[in-house]
């Protein structure tokens, strides 16, 4: 059975960090990816990896520190969770979880919580596996997010989402606008590169937004950190990949 490494500041210039390592134009984003999570662990962030060429990690923060406009005390998040490819259907999610439960009870966490969608989407948590193992939805925001929660301690508070992120809407009402992070390592490219050229290509309009502290991520206006994708003011993806998804997101919308 592989092992499961944790990555610090010592070892992670010689690790890598499961996303996109093998696609030449991201390694941009691969390094600013390396870059904030260094910034993040003497915040408490934690990525743990099985020890093989794929993507098999998970990566959670106590929620004082996270990136994310839900209001939980005392909590652990889980920014981000994926089993792949030859790795999946394998037990190696529940290691991977398990371990998470582990750290956070010896940290004396109430519960752990993960933002997700209503079915298995792009980037985020299968719903199904998390009620598996031991999580239940206790939120919902527009237009397809839910908060679920693993209970450590019986008396713990419920997390929530932030009222500013419910609506799914942004005051720009042309063209298109999007929030990211280095949070992951795809994002570099397919927005700075990728999606401005789609936009100039198309004519419309782009606003850009990074989000570089968790003051910013608290005032996000969807419960989504990795890209929020907006356009004409209502949110449309949280994928980046303009030629594809995106393109017949906004094809559908300027013919309804």
């Amino acid at each position: 059975m592989e092992k499961i490494i944790k990555l610090t500041s010592d070892n992670i210039a010689s690790e890598h960090i499961c996303c996109a390592f093998a696609d030449k134009k991201c390694l941009p984003g691969y390094n600013l990816k390396k870059e904030w999570l260094s910034a993040q662990f003497g915040n408490g962030y934690t990525f743990k990896k099985l020890d093989v060429r794929g993507k098999v990690f998970i990566e959670y923060v106590p929620s004082e520190h996270a990136w994310i406009p839900v209001e939980a005390k005392n909590y652990m998040f889980i920014s981000c969770f994926w089993v792949s490819g030859q790795y999946a259907g394998k037990g190696n999610g529940k290691r991977l979880l398990e371990e998470c439960i582990t750290d956070s009870k010896e940290q004396g966490k109430d519960g752990i919580f993960i933002v997700t969608g209503d079915k298995k989407r792009p980037f985020m948590s299968d719903p199904k596996f998390l009620k598996k193992h031991g999580f239940e939805r206790v939120d919902t925001a527009i237009p397809f997010f839910e908060l679920w929660r693993m209970k450590l301690k019986t008396d713990a508070a419920e997390p929530r989402f932030m009222d500013s992120a419910r609506t799914g809407n942004v005051k720009t009402k042309n063209g298109i606008v999007v929030y990211y992070s280095d949070l992951c390592p795809f994002n570099d490219y397919y927005i700075n590169v990728s999606l401005q050229q789609y936009a100039d290509s198309k004519g419309v309009p782009l606003k850009i937004y990074k989000i570089e502290s968790r003051e910013q991520a608290l005032n996000l206006p969807v419960p989504l950190l990795i890209t929020s994708v907006f356009y004409n003011g209502k949110f449309v993806s949280q994928l980046v990949k303009p030629d594809k998804e995106l393109d017949a997101v906004i094809m559908t919308m300027l013919n309804t």
